[in-house]
Formats: C-alpha cells, sequence, structure tokens
C-alpha cells in the first residue's frame, strides 16, 4: 500500500480545521489503495488550532503536527511540510477549504495514468472575491509570465499532489526567500493543470488582505526575475540621454535667439522627476540586496517547538 502525506499549513484556523479533517476522513474511504499521512503545520497560531489538531493525533494514528515558535509565514509551513513528509506522493492544500479534499481521487486517478509527475488545480473563477484583487492578480500572472522563465497559470493554487521525486527537488531548493509558486515552475516536471470552480472559506477569514498579496507578488518578481534590475539600469541611461539633449537645446537655444532660460518653477519640478526615478532605482536595487542580505545570513527557515513525530526536522 502506497502512503500519501497531505501537508497542511494552518494559521488562526480552528473554526475551519475540524471540518477539513472531516472531510479528509471521508475522503480517504475513495482511496483504498493509499495510506494516508495527515500533516498539519501550525504556523504558531494564537487560537486553539493546535489544540484541536493535537485532539485529532490523539484518536488518528495518521495524524501528525508540527507547531512552529512563532509564525513564520506559510511559505516556511510548506517547507517545513516537505522537508517531513514520509509519502510516495505528496500533497499541499489550504486548512480553509478553498482547496476541497474531494479533488484528491481525481488527482490521484491523473497521476495513477503515467503520464503526469504532479496534479496542480487552478480555478477558473474568482467568485466571492473582491474585483479589484483579482483584477491585480490577473495582471500579476500575466507580468510574471512575460518577465521570467517560468510559468504561472492563471488562477493557479497552491493545492497539488506530486510524486516524491517532485518533492524531494523542491527539498533542495532551499532558498530562505521562497515563492512556491515559482518553484514548482522552476523544478519542471509534468503537470497537468485541473481547472476548478473557485470555492469559498468554510469559515473565519482570509490571512491575506490586499497590501499582504501585494508584497509576496514582489517577493516573487525579485525571486525569479532580474527584469526590474535592467528597467532601472535602462531607465538611467535613457533619463542621461535625455538630460544631454535638453542640455544643448539649451544652449543652441540661447546662442541662435538669445532667450534667456526663465522659470524656476519648471527646474524644479524636473528635479524632483529625476529625483523619483533615482529613488525608485534605488528601491529595485534594494529589494535585490535584501534578499541577498537574508540569504547570506543562513538562518533557519522554521524552527518547531513541539511535535508528535520523534523523527521530524525541527530546524531547517
Amino acid at each position: 500500500m502506497e502512503k500519501m502525506s497531505l501537508i497542511i499549513p494552518c494559521y488562526n484556523e480552528e473554526q475551519s480545521v475540524t471540518i477539513l479533517y472531516n472531510e479528509i476522513d471521508r475522503v480517504s474511504r475513495e482511496l483504498p489503495g493509499y495510506e494516508l499521512e495527515m500533516l498539519f503545520v501550525d504556523d504558531g497560531s494564537k487560537d486553539d488550532t493546535l489544540k484541536i489538531v493535537k485532539s485529532f493525533a490523539v484518536r488518528d494514528p495518521r495524524v501528525k503536527y508540527l507547531s512552529f515558535s512563532r509564525n513564520f509565514g506559510k511559505e516556511a509551513a510548506m517547507y517545513a511540510g516537505f522537508c517531513n513528509a514520509s509519502g510516495s506522493l505528496v500533497a499541499v492544500m489550504d486548512a480553509d477549504m478553498q482547496d476541497p479534499p474531494s479533488l484528491l481521487p481525481k488527482m490521484v486517478k491523473i497521476l495513477e495514468s503515467g503520464q503526469w509527475d504532479s496534479v496542480a488545480t487552478r480555478r477558473v473563477t474568482r467568485r466571492g472575491e473582491p474585483p479589484v484583487r483579482s483584477f491585480f492578480a490577473r495582471m500579476f500572472y500575466k507580468v510574471i509570465n512575460k518577465i521570467t522563465d517560468i510559468e504561472i497559470v492563471d488562477g493557479a493554487r497552491d493545492f497539488r499532489l506530486m510524486k516524491r521525486s517532485m518533492a524531494d527537488a523542491i527539498v533542495k531548493m532551499g532558498e530562505y526567500n521562497r515563492f512556491s509558486k515559482g518553484i514548482y515552475g522552476w523544478v519542471g516536471f509534468r503537470t497537468y493543470w485541473l481547472p476548478y470552480k473557485n470555492v469559498e472559506r468554510a469559515a473565519g477569514e482570509t490571512k491575506w488582505n490586499f497590501w499582504k498579496l501585494l508584497l509576496y507578488s514582489i517577493d516573487g518578481i525579485v525571486s525569479f526575475s532580474q527584469m526590474p534590475l535592467s528597467v532601472a539600469s535602462f531607465g538611467g541611461i535613457a533619463l542621461t540621454v535625455l538630460s544631454l539633449l535638453f542640455v544643448v537645446f539649451l544652449v543652441l537655444r540661447k546662442l541662435i535667439f538669445g532667450d534667456p532660460v526663465a522659470g524656476w518653477a519648471s527646474l524644479a519640478c524636473l528635479i524632483t522627476f529625476i529625483g523619483g526615478i533615482q529613488l525608485f532605482c534605488m528601491g529595485i536595487i534594494g529589494q535585490y540586496l535584501a534578499k541577498t542580505y537574508l540569504e547570506v545570513k543562513g538562518r533557519p527557515h522554521y524552527i518547531i517547538a513541539d511535535t508528535n513525530d520523534p523523527d521530524a526536522k525541527k530546524v531547517m
């Protein structure tokens, strides 16, 4: 019997984690050839999420939990799951039921066909999502696909089922600044995209507001593209050439027409504009320097404070 590991990052999900567990338990009966391992990764929750998960583990030996010493973020939680999953098949899903466990039997059948190494899900609708957020999400996918060598399908979710070989490749991608959607694309492997209609949260509130998603998208672009640095470089060259042409124009205007250069307002606007461009370019460079700074520190991605798995890799 093959083993399937389900990685479930959790942060303040006390209202939905029981619903998820019950649904996984139901779906497991549709997977008779697989032994399930439910790996709940508690990302420093401040509510009773860990307490509820521990109650699952008491009565169900399939349940394992890893509890962080603090909130390290969803990316760290997923990485901890990959490092500690032991199944020949590995799946990642959210705890809020927006990644329906009912899709797992279909995903398994697709993998069993032998044509694919991974089955990834993508939303074909964004029902229940604010229109502004949906618009910027679509724009992000268009931009990152144009400026990077990786392909991220519009509507792609972290919910996917993969073979052990792909999971091992992801573990070897040990960078501190993680953007899993980009990592999935970078490691390659044959991926089948499974479309499904958007499902709203079973309970509770989303932990991702517009600002957090914006910062996450910037992390993704910086992690997998050097295009922003090229834009800053070419922008600087273009402004330098433009300023030289403007100086030549002013000199010729003075020599031919004897017209003095008047107006401090236009000069002030020009200086402010160029200064803004300089700060913008410095900000781009600063983003790359900051990411490099975090990488060279070599700090662990996560620290596990509590677990029921004696073989867990507690610091990675």
